[in-house]
């Protein structure tokens, strides 16, 4: 069983993974569509900046955000006296931190899915006096929408890991930024740490299979509706 501390940190982490996948959904769907369907300078480029998160290493991410970010920082110190938002040592920090570390995998998949839609099909929709967003939303969005749902389930079970940049841009404050990781991070310093954080740590395998699962029953009950659909 979960003490009250430990289901606080579960629910933080499930708040700052959620919230951080609605935020960057609608931008990684405008990406992935542009690098699928468009050519133009810089592609390469973009392409890079993408999937930078994927393989740099999270502190160095975390420093850059807190570059960014913090109260001195172009964003950080624009958002903070103008709107009062602050992202360091702050849920709100945890959140960007998620979204940026999980973005490529929330990008990737959505970009496979926008190539292996039929540019014929896009091409008769607008011979037929289809806007381009009404042929993007009433045809490319729902024959890639596996693809949204697998780059979603993804991102999200990235970000229920996130540990290195949450760590360095929102610290590890009980009850306010302790995600899962980060309270696993403090048990294991304390004396008996293995064993206390073992709940904790089979919860954290717990959300993160479960939402694989979801994602995987999701992924193919859509690919038969839209079999079914074709047939």
């Amino acid at each position: 069983m979960l003490s009250a501390e430990e289901w606080q940190a579960v629910r933080l982490t499930i708040v700052v993974a959620s919230v951080a996948l609605m935020c960057s959904l609608p931008i990684a769907t405008s990406i992935a569509w542009l690098m699928a369907k468009w050519k133009f300078p810089g592609k390469p480029i973009l392409e890079v900046i993408v999937n930078l998160p994927l393989v740099l290493p999270p502190v160095v991410t975390g420093y850059l955000l807190m570059v960014l970010l913090g109260r001195k920082g172009p964003i950080g110190g624009f958002m903070e006296s103008s709107f009062g938002i602050r992202f360091i040592f702050d849920w709100k920090g945890a959140v960007v931190a998620s979204a940026i570390v999980s973005f490529p995998l929330l990008v990737r998949p959505i970009r496979q899915a926008f190539e292996q839609v039929d540019d014929r099909l896009l091409h008769a929709a607008r011979t037929l006096g289809a806007g381009r967003l009404d042929t993007f939303f009433s045809i490319a969005l729902p024959l890639a929408l596996p693809g949204i749902c697998s780059g979603c389930i993804l991102a999200f079970a990235r970000s229920i890991g996130e540990f290195g940049a949450t760590l360095m841009i929102a610290g590890n404050i009980p009850g306010e930024t302790q995600t899962i990781s980060l309270m696993v991070y403090s048990l294991l310093d304390s004396p008996g740490g293995v064993r206390v954080s073992l709940p904790l740590v089979s919860a954290s395998i717990l959300l993160a299979a479960s939402a694989l699962f979801i994602g995987e029953k999701m992924d193919r009950m859509q690919r038969k509706r839209i079999q079914g659909n074709t047939n």
